[in-house]
C-alpha cells in the first residue's frame, strides 16, 4: 500500500512494559503541504509520531532494511535539485551516530534502492564522521562532491530517536489555526513546553478526532494537576495554586479588532491571578509572570455566546481595577467551567486571607472609611477616632447602584423594621471598591455551602 493511500485507523490500546499505550494511524502536515500518514503513539507522559518508513520496506523498493551487523558502501549521484535527497539526525552532541531520518521519494538516495531510514552513516568518501557533531556532518555531506560514497550500517534501535516525540507535561492542545479564531476541520495540534509542535494532525472521522482530543487533553490535565500538587508543597494553604493551564488572549493589532490570539498560561495562586507567556518550570519561575492581578480586585465573567466578538467559543473576561479588560478563550466548555470553579475557590481563599479591606470615602460631605469585613460585613467610620456611623451584615444588602464615576448607593434592609435604608457614598477608586465588594459577596455565597468551603480549605 502506498503511503498516500493509508487511511487513519481506530485507536487501539495495548500494554508495553506495563504502560498503557494507545496507537492509531493519522495524517500529519505542516499546515501547508500535503499530509503524510504517521502512527500516533500516546502514553501518559508522551505523544510520539512514527514514520511508516521506519518499520516498513521502502515504497519504491521491495527489499527492506538489511541486517544490522553488516556495513555497506553505497554510491550516490548528487542531483542539482534536491542534492542527496536525504535528511539526518543525531551527532556527537547527542551521543548518537549520524542517522538517516528521511529519504525523499524519487531523489538521489531513494534512486539507489540501498539506503533506508535508520541507517547510520559511518564514513563519507572514506572519511569517518562517527565523532562529528550534527552540523559538521551536514557540512561534510553538503561539500562531498557530485559522486558521494557512503559507508552505512543499519540500526533498528534508532527507531525511537527518529520519531517525533512531544512531552505532554503542560502541553498546549488546540483545534484552532494558530493565532486566529478559525477552527481546523477534523484536525488539531499539540505544542510542547520546548516549543516543539506535532504539526497539524488530521483524522478522517470526527469520532476519532474527538477521541484523540479527549485522551490527549485528559493526559495533559492529569500531568498539569500533578505538577500543581508538587508546586503546592512549597506554599502555605492560603498561597496554594488553585488552577493552571493554557488560555488564548485576544489582541488588537493596528485597529483591526480581534485578528490575533496569543497563547497564555493562566495561574490562580493564593490572592493573585497571573498570566505567563510560557509556563513556569519551577517555583522560582512563578514570580516571573507577564501580568499579575489581585483576585479580590478582579472581575471574572463568562462571555455569552451572543456576545463573543468572533468565531472563538468558550470565552471569558478578566477585568482588574485600573486596567483594560482581557478577553480570553479556552478549547472546551469543560475547561471553562474548571476555570470558573477554580476562580470561585480562589475568591474564597483570597477574601478569607485578606479578612478586611477599607476604602476612603465621603459620606454627607465628611471623610470616612468604608470597611468590608469577612466576619462583620459593611461598616462606615468617620473622624480621627474612627467612630462607627453604621454597620450592616452582607446578608442585609439588597442592591446597589452607581454613576460609573465616584458615586455609590447601597441599599440595606433593617432587621427590625424590614425597611430599606439607602446609604450614599463617594469614592475616588469606585471600580476597585465595586470589584472588592463583588469578591466579598461571592465568597459569602460560596461559603454557605459547607462542602464547598471545606474543599477549599483542604486543597
Amino acid at each position: 500500500m502506498k503511503l498516500s493511500d493509508t487511511m487513519a485507523t481506530p485507536i487501539e490500546e495495548k500494554l508495553d512494559q506495563n504502560l498503557k499505550v494507545r496507537t492509531g494511524m493519522v495524517h500529519v502536515s505542516d499546515g501547508k503541504s500535503r499530509p503524510e500518514p504517521l502512527r500516533l503513539n500516546l502514553t501518559m507522559e508522551l505523544l510520539s509520531l512514527q514514520k511508516l518508513e521506519v518499520v516498513t520496506p521502502s515504497s519504491c523498493h521491495p527489499n527492506g532494511p538489511p541486517m544490522e551487523s553488516k556495513e555497506r558502501m553505497v554510491q550516490i549521484t548528487r542531483q542539482k535539485q534536491g542534492g542527496l535527497g536525504l535528511s539526518i539526525k543525531g551527532g556527537a552532541e547527542h551521543k548518537l551516530p549520524i542517522l538517516i531520518s528521511r529519504i525523499y521519494k524519487d531523489q538521489a538516495a531513494d534512486i539507489t534502492g540501498q539506503l533506508f531510514v535508520g541507517d547510520a552513516i559511518i564514513k563519507v568518501n572514506g572519511e569517518y564522521i562517527t565523532a562529528c557533531p550534527h552540523d559538521d556532518a551536514v557540512n561534510i555531506l553538503r561539500n562531498a562532491g557530485d559522486i558521494v560514497v557512503l559507508t552505512v550500517k543499519h540500526y533498528r534501535a534508532a527507531t525511537p530517536f527518529l520519531q517525533k516525540q512531544l512531552p505532554l507535561m503542560m502541553a498546549y492542545v488546540t483545534r484552532y489555526i494558530y493565532g486566529t479564531d478559525k477552527l481546523r476541520q477534523n484536525a488539531f495540534e499539540v505544542r510542547g513546553l520546548n516549543g516543539i509542535s506535532t504539526g497539524v494532525i488530521h483524522c478522517d472521522e470526527l469520532a476519532i478526532l474527538s477521541q484523540w482530543l479527549k485522551l490527549i487533553t485528559d493526559n495533559v490535565v492529569g500531568l498539569t494537576h500533578l505538577q500543581m500538587k508538587l508546586y503546592n508543597r512549597n506554599f502555605a494553604v492560603g498561597e496554594r495554586i488553585e488552577y493552571m493551564g493554557w488560555v488564548n488572549e485576544g489582541v488588537i493589532n493596528n485597529n483591526i479588532s480581534w485578528q490575533s490570539y496569543k497563547p497564555r498560561f493562566l495561574l490562580l495562586k493564593g490572592t493573585e491571578v497571573m498570566l505567563f507567556e510560557t509556563p513556569p518550570l519551577n517555583v522560582a519561575g512563578i514570580s516571573k509572570a507577564l501580568v499579575v492581578y489581585k483576585v479580590y480586585q478582579t472581575m471574572f465573567r463568562i462571555v455569552k455566546e451572543s456576545e463573543t466578538v468572533d468565531s472563538r467559543q468558550h470565552c471569558f473576561l478578566l477585568q482588574s481595577s485600573g486596567h483594560e479588560p482581557r478577553y480570553l478563550s479556552v478549547e472546551t466548555r469543560q475547561e471553562l467551567l474548571r476555570i470558573e470553579n477554580s476562580w470561585n475557590a480562589a475568591i474564597v481563599t483570597s477574601v478569607i486571607k485578606l479578612g478586611r479591606k477599607t476604602f476612603a470615602v465621603s459620606h454627607h460631605g465628611k471623610s470616612g472609611g468604608l470597611t468590608l469585613d469577612w466576619q462583620a460585613g459593611f461598616s462606615l467610620t468617620e473622624g480621627a477616632e474612627s467612630a462607627t456611623v453604621w454597620q450592616y451584615k452582607f446578608s442585609q444588602l439588597r442592591g446597589s447602584s452607581d454613576d460609573g464615576k465616584s458615586k455609590l448607593k447601597l441599599h440595606f434592609q433593617d432587621h427590625d423594621s424590614r425597611a430599606i435604608e439607602t446609604k450614599e457614598l463617594e469614592c475616588q477608586v469606585l471600580q476597585s471598591l465595586l470589584f472588592c465588594m463583588h469578591a466579598f459577596l461571592t465568597a459569602k455565597v460560596a461559603s454557605v455551602d459547607p462542602a464547598f468551603l471545606s474543599s477549599i480549605q483542604q486543597t
